[in-house]
């Protein structure tokens, strides 16, 4: 999984009663994009350090076209 900031985390939950999560990537220390991934979470309002495991995928950001 590979990843730039503004990029959108989206994590489905294992269980039906789980929530979606979804998340911008605020950072990417990594230069190849790899995790760890600091996200900010959308309904938390809140960051935190993320190692996406295999219920997430990465939305790419949408580009501005100007």
């Amino acid at each position: 999984m590979k990843a730039h900031p503004g990029d959108h985390l989206i994590v489905e939950g294992t269980n039906l009663s789980d929530p979606r999560r979804e998340g911008v990537i605020v950072r990417v220390d990594h230069p190849d994009g790899t995790p760890p991934y600091l996200v900010r979470w959308l309904s938390e309002d809140n960051e935190s350090f993320v190692i996406p495991g295999p219920t997430a995928r990465v939305e790419p950001a949408l580009a501005s076209t100007g």
